[in-house]
C-alpha cells in the first residue's frame, strides 16, 4: 500500500499543475532563418509541442521533429498552428525546429509550449488515486495548452480588427482630402471659364 506521503505528494503536484499560470514561449523568427531547440528523453518518456503563428506574413511557419540519430519524426510544412505528441521509443536527444526559411522578406512571431510526462513504471503497488491523479495532470496541461491557442488567437484576431480598422480610418480621411481638393478644383475651373466667356464676350 502506497504511503500518505506519497499520495499527497501526487496531490500537491497536479494542484501546483492546476493553478500555474498558462504561459507559452514567444519567438520572433527573422526572415530566411530558423530557431532549433531539444529535450533529452527517457524510453517511454511522453513530449508534446503545440505552436501557432500569432503574426508576420501569411501566418505559417514549418516545423519537424528529429530523434536520436536524424530519424525523422515529424515534419509540418507552412502551417499556422500545429500539435505533435509521441513517446520515446529510445534514449537520447530529441530536436525540434520551427523554420522560416521559405521567407525572405518577412519575420514571424511564434508561441508555442511544450510539456512531458516522464515515465514510472508501475510495479504494482501504484494506488488508484494516483493513477487517477496522474491522469488529471495530463488532461490539465490539455486544457492550458487550449487556453494558450485561444488566447493567442484572440490576440491575432485583435490586431487584425485594429489594423483594419486603422487603414479604414486614413482612407477616409484621404478620401476626405481627395472630395475637398476635386470640389475646389471644380470651383477655380468654373470661375476661369465664366471670367474668361465674360472677358470674350
Amino acid at each position: 500500500m502506497p504511503s500518505r506521503s506519497s499520495i499527497w505528494t501526487a496531490f500537491l503536484f497536479a494542484v501546483v499543475v492546476a493553478l500555474a499560470p498558462a504561459q507559452a514561449h514567444t519567438i520572433d523568427l527573422a526572415a530566411a532563418s530558423r530557431d532549433c531547440y531539444f529535450e533529452d528523453l527517457h524510453t517511454e518518456d511522453k513530449m508534446t509541442v503545440t505552436y501557432q503563428v500569432a503574426g508576420g506574413g501569411h501566418l505559417d511557419v514549418d516545423f519537424w521533429m528529429k530523434g536520436p540519430g536524424d530519424k525523422m519524426m515529424t515534419d509540418q510544412k507552412k502551417r499556422d498552428t500545429g500539435t505533435h505528441s509521441f513517446t520515446a521509443d529510445t534514449d537520447g536527444r530529441y530536436t525540434y525546429c520551427f523554420s522560416n526559411e521559405m521567407s525572405t522578406v518577412t519575420g514571424k512571431t511564434i508561441s508555442f509550449n511544450v510539456h512531458g510526462i516522464m515515465y514510472v513504471e508501475d510495479d504494482g503497488h501504484t494506488a488508484p488515486i494516483e493513477r487517477e491523479i496522474r491522469a488529471l495532470s495530463s488532461a490539465l496541461e490539455a486544457v492550458k495548452d487550449e487556453q494558450e491557442y485561444i488566447v493567442v488567437r484572440e490576440r491575432l484576431h485583435r490586431d487584425t480588427a485594429e489594423s483594419t480598422n486603422d487603414r479604414v480610418k486614413y482612407w477616409s480621411i484621404v478620401q476626405t482630402i481627395m472630395l475637398f481638393a476635386v470640389c475646389g478644383w471644380q470651383v477655380f475651373y468654373l470661375k476661369r471659364f465664366f471670367e474668361v466667356k465674360r472677358t470674350s464676350g
